[in-house]
């Protein structure tokens, strides 16, 4: 992994350097660590058939979604409702870094499919149309 004085030598300015980061305020990490790509021989069955229901060529905005801890738990962060969400218990992590990021995107985009998201609720209570 790059260390520090590796990654600021491509840090310029402010230090947001292209037009998305600037947008969102913060650096996007791959940019500068390729260990952060996501490995698409490790995809999930259900993210390669999501993906392509989607019409994607790749993970898009998923790359950036890591299977983190939350007070010591494997969770997820979703940013639709900026909180973390756990995994559940009985779910045993692999070993590969990259294999439990894929299960942390696969499980934050059934968590936002389904009924129990808080989102849902938000829409039925505030829908328009």
């Amino acid at each position: 992994m790059a260390s520090n004085d590796d990654v600021d030598k491509f840090i310029t300015g402010d230090g947001l350097d292209s037009e998305r980061e600037k947008t969102i305020g913060q650096h996007i990490g791959y940019r500068y660590d390729v260990n952060l790509l996501p490995d698409y021989e490790r995809i999930t069955p259900f993210l390669k058939d999501y993906i392509e229901f989607m019409g994607w060529d790749d993970l898009n905005w998923l790359e950036d979604i890591h299977m983190g801890y939350e007070e010591g738990r494997p969770a997820v962060f979703d940013r639709n409702i900026n909180g973390w969400v756990g995994i559940p218990g009985d779910v045993t992590l692999p070993d590969n870094q990259q294999d439990r990021d894929m299960m942390a995107r696969e499980l934050l985009i059934k968590f936002q499919m389904s009924p129990k998201h808080p989102m849902v609720q938000l829409n039925e209570a505030y829908r328009k149309f």
